[in-house]
């Protein structure tokens, strides 16, 4: 959990901020007062040192020239009246060995001797200073011959002893311009954080009873008068926020009130449309299972009418022989009474009822073939149970029942199936699967076709019976496509079409056979169907093919 940030208040920010910046500002002016007037009295105290330094060397050229130390004795001892000055030396330079001899010298009651500085005079000519003194040597010289020097040494006590009462008055000025400033500040700091206070006050009462209504006095100074404004301003437009707020509230719970109770009414209606719907839904199951059987109905009477068509033509030739035969009988019996009978009649007889008898037995024949056909058709859409059959007898049975339909085309049918392949499935279903794929071509992918090609192909494969139907037709427009199976769904509305053939093809994929269905097509470029449905165990004759 990160902590609180530390936050100081204005005032005391204010007032240690002037406090920092009027302490520094003393500071640097006092130190540099004082640095600057120490210098000054130090300056003129070297200047004072160097013009007594430069009378003192005058004054002993004639005391070094006629050797007279008395003399130069109480010269010196003129210098007690001169409180800074310590020690004076006068130094004699001896011709022989250029060596300096101590001549004279003037020391401070209250001081000691000092040393001699011999070996320093000479590097001397400016003032050094030390701890508490300042050290000067000049050379004494008379006509450009040096003579001697003459050391100074002078106290800087009376100089520190005025630097400390300066100092010192300049802290007591620095203390009391530091509380004359201190007071100024806390005047100054009330007549800038009063109004922040009241303003202050004002934001936690808003913020404690959310009242917006209150507003800021008007303050002495521009700024804050300026931000007692803004203030002001703001609240106003809170208020005027909250107030509208408030109005969109209730306009809101007005709405939400209303739409609660159109909710209700639309709901009710719903329940009652759904309940309309979910009738009507099961009126259409009812009819539409009623409108698939009579497909299937319409579809088994299209069979009859096209069996009864092909049986009509044996049986009217064997009526004919008949008929025939029967004459010939009754001329041969008048013959035979009125005793006119020949042999060359009787054996032109006896081979016209040889033909005859042919004709009737033959059509007898493929009439009792035709009918065991139909027989077997009828029984298979009226049967869903699983048999052995022939596969590729079941399609031609198929194509014998629709001979009368596609005798009236020029359309040609292929199928490529083994001819000896025995599957064990529902023969009624795949059945009923062909007459509605081949008559929904006739219908309706041939319409403007003269002629048209319909393949059908027969796989097995593992255990699975693989059925592709195609044709070449004008094949299927896209918003059709997708849903081609649906029931009612037809491009022929009004012109016969129930739009369950397809339907109807689907279920008897999906259930009848437990298989699947899939279809492929694009306008202009016919149809592809692919069915796969399981079979039971197949004859070993298929593998003779």
């Amino acid at each position: 959990m990160m902590s609180p940030t530390r936050s100081a208040s204005m005032k005391s920010a204010l007032i240690w901020l002037v406090m920092l910046i009027c302490s520094i500002t003393l500071a640097v002016a006092l130190l540099l007062s004082n640095y600057l007037n120490y210098q000054q009295q130090q300056q003129n105290l070297q200047e004072q040192l160097s013009g007594l330094l430069e009378i003192i060397a005058i004054n002993a050229q004639s005391s070094l020239a006629s050797n007279n130390k008395f003399r130069e004795e109480q010269r010196l001892s003129a210098l007690k009246s001169i409180p800074f000055i310590k020690n004076v030396h006068i130094y004699q330079l001896q011709p022989q060995d250029q060596t300096l001899t101590f001549f004279a010298s003037y020391n401070k009651a209250d001081t000691g001797p000092f040393p001699p500085q011999f070996t320093r005079v000479s590097v001397l000519t400016n003032p050094v200073s030390n701890k508490d003194s300042i050290e000067q040597a000049k050379a004494v010289q008379f006509d450009n011959q040096l003579l001697g020097y003459v050391y100074l040494r002078a106290s800087t006590e009376q100089l520190q002893a005025a630097q400390r009462t300066q100092i010192l008055i300049t802290v007591l000025i620095a203390f009391a311009a530091l509380a004359i400033s201190y007071l100024l500040i806390l005047k100054l700091q009330q007549r800038f954080t009063a109004p922040l206070s009241t303003l202050l006050d004002l934001v936690h009462k808003v913020a404690r009873s959310k009242d917006y209504q209150v507003r800021a006095p008007s303050a002495e100074l521009q700024e804050f008068n300026l931000l007692n404004r803004a203030f002001n301003t703001m609240m106003d437009r809170i208020e005027s926020q909250l107030h509208k707020r408030e109005q969109a509230e209730h306009e809101i719970t007005l709405l939400n009130q209303s739409l609660e109770h159109k909710i209700l009414e639309r709901t009710a209606a719903l329940k009652e449309s759904n309940q309309e719907l979910l009738n009507t839904l099961a009126t259409l199951h009812k009819y539409q299972n009623q409108i698939v059987e009579t497909e299937k109905m319409a579809s088994l009477g299209q069979m009859v009418a096209g069996i009864a068509h092909e049986v009509n033509t044996p049986i009217g030739l064997g009526v004919t022989a008949s008929t025939l035969l029967q004459d010939k009988v009754h001329d041969i019996e008048k013959a035979f009474e009125q005793k006119k009978l020949t042999s060359s009649q009787l054996e032109r007889f006896l081979a016209d009822s040889k033909e005859n008898l042919g004709i009737i037995y033959r059509n007898l024949e493929r009439a009792a073939g035709l009918i065991s056909s139909f027989k077997q058709v009828a029984v298979d859409q009226s049967n869903d149970s699983m048999r052995q059959f022939n596969m590729q007898q079941l399609i031609n049975e198929v194509l014998l029942s629709l001979r009368p339909n596609l005798k009236k085309t020029l359309h040609k049918i292929k199928v490529d199936c083994p001819t000896a392949l025995m599957i064990t499935s529902k023969p009624g279903p795949i059945n009923q699967i062909l007459i509605n794929l081949i008559m929904n071509s006739l219908i309706h992918a041939f319409d403007e076709t003269t002629t048209g090609e319909i393949n059908i192909t027969i796989v097995l494969d593992n255990h699975r019976c693989y059925l592709d139907y195609s044709d070449n037709g004008k094949g299927v427009p896209e918003h059709i496509r997708k849903r081609i199976f649906d029931p009612f769904v037809t491009t022929r509305r009004g012109e016969g079409g129930s739009g369950l053939g397809l339907h109807l093809v689907y279920n008897l994929v999906t259930q009848a056979l437990n298989g699947k269905i899939q279809l492929e097509s694009r306008l202009g470029e016919g149809i592809q169907i692919h069915i796969d449905f399981p079979v039971g165990n197949v004859s070993p004759t298929k593998l003779n093919n």
